[in-house]
């Protein structure tokens, strides 16, 4: 590589590393919550309405969503294009596992009084009036499925993956407008802003609804890569290909498609989930080299065949304590979750869960909560103990989980 080459690459790394580690008083200003209430958003993705429970305590169910409330006319309009109807019956039939897939991810707007839903199936993200019920507005993503979103640190724009049109779209969370998109590799999926807003990061992970899962045949996954650009400009800043990566610590045989990923505190490391595998990596923005690999586990009633994964994960949800001290795993197929020491590795009791499918961290900071999408529920795990709490009833295969508000005393559309 010239020396040219290999001095701009480190000038980039070195000024992200500058950036992610800024204290917290340069972020973007957070927005104020008067005359909110804190609330955890849980996405029933089969169901197709999303529920609001309180966001710790006792996780009592606040209200229900509906957020296909315009499903008649959707469905009219894939019945009358047959581009349309095979994309959606292939959603249903692959990643879907024979089932509309209506809600993926969830944030509520800075003052509480909408909720933005990408809605894979719909191949859009609307916006949700949390009084009324009603569409706010609507934005189709190019191609013909939406995916993971996020939400920027001041909670005024949210990226969205456009995973059949190796897109992410960044849209003005109020308007639905869209004020920036940019490439991916294949499938995006996991969006993440850096807590300055300055940055923002996606993992491409693939073909996962592939039936060629062994290693050798690897390579017909596609170009999955993680993606950094700047979060104004929208200009690609850095790629990360863990493949080189993976290679260099004697890892050839291990999937380089990266899943569900949180930084430290610091933003000095990131942990990230990979296909077919049974744990997670640690890997340092500063020297841009994985440091330690964290194998859990197995299930010995989990078939060890790869076609059996649900869209190639093994293992899918990591969220981490507010202090940066434990990590908690969702061990998707695997059917438990678990609280590891980050410093030790050192995971705690398996908590035995149905298909969890995603980790978040309760608004207390207190607990992990998981989706148990096989058993209709979600689930608190302490973070001091590593054990179950409690746990509560939700809507049809529950997916991603996310902090949101409310107004004051919502309990429901309508009500």
């Amino acid at each position: 590589m010239p020396a040219s080459r290999t001095r701009h690459l480190c000038s980039v790394a070195a000024a992200l590393v500058l950036t992610v580690t800024a204290p917290a008083a340069a972020a973007s200003a957070a927005p104020s919550t008067a005359g909110l209430r804190e609330v955890l958003f849980v996405g029933n993705n089969w169901d197709g309405t999303a529920d609001v429970i309180r966001s710790s305590g006792d996780y009592a169910r606040i209200g229900r969503i509906d957020v296909v409330p315009d499903k008649a006319e959707r469905m009219a309009e894939i019945n009358a294009d047959p581009i349309k109807w095979i994309y959606f019956m292939a959603i249903r039939n692959s990643v879907g596992e024979g089932h509309d897939q209506f809600v993926d991810d969830m944030y509520s707007t800075p003052d509480g009084s909408s909720v933005v839903v990408s809605r894979p199936s719909f191949a859009d993200v609307v916006s949700i009036d949390l009084a009324t019920g009603r569409v706010n507005w609507r934005f189709k993503v190019a191609g013909y499925r939406a995916d993971h979103m996020a939400v920027s640190p001041d909670g005024t724009r949210v990226a969205v993956s456009a995973s059949t049109a190796n897109t992410v779209h960044v849209l003005d969370i109020v308007s639905g407008r869209e004020v920036g998109r940019f490439a991916t590799g294949d499938k995006p999926h996991e969006n993440i802003f850096t807590r300055d807003g300055k940055y923002l990061y996606n993992m491409s992970i693939g073909d996962v609804n592939t039936a060629t899962d062994a290693p050798w045949l690897d390579w017909t996954k596609g170009d999955r890569h993680i993606t950094v650009v700047d979060a104004t400009t929208f200009q690609q800043v850095k790629v990360i290909d863990m493949r080189q990566r993976l290679d260099a610590i004697g890892l050839k045989d291990y999937s380089d498609a990266v899943r569900p990923a949180v930084f430290s505190p610091d933003e000095s490391k990131l942990y990230f989930q990979v296909s077919f595998f049974n744990g997670f990596f640690e890997y340092d923005l500063a020297t841009d080299r994985i440091t330690r690999t964290k194998t859990l586990p197995k299930n010995p009633a989990t078939s060890d065949d790869r076609t059996t994964f649900v869209n190639d994960s093994r293992h899918h949800g990591l969220s981490m304590r507010p202090d940066g001290s434990k990590l908690c795993v969702a061990g998707t197929m695997d059917d438990y979750a678990t609280v590891v020491d980050r410093a030790t590795l050192q995971e705690g009791p398996l908590v035995s869960a149905s298909k969890p499918y995603w980790a978040t961290v309760s608004g207390d900071g207190k607990d992990c909560v998981i989706s148990e999408s096989g058993a209709d529920q979600v689930t608190a795990i302490d973070f001091a103990t590593g054990r179950k709490r409690l746990s509560v009833p939700v809507g049809d295969h529950p997916q991603r989980v996310r902090l949101g508000h409310v107004a004051d005393g919502w309990t429901g559309p309508g009500a």
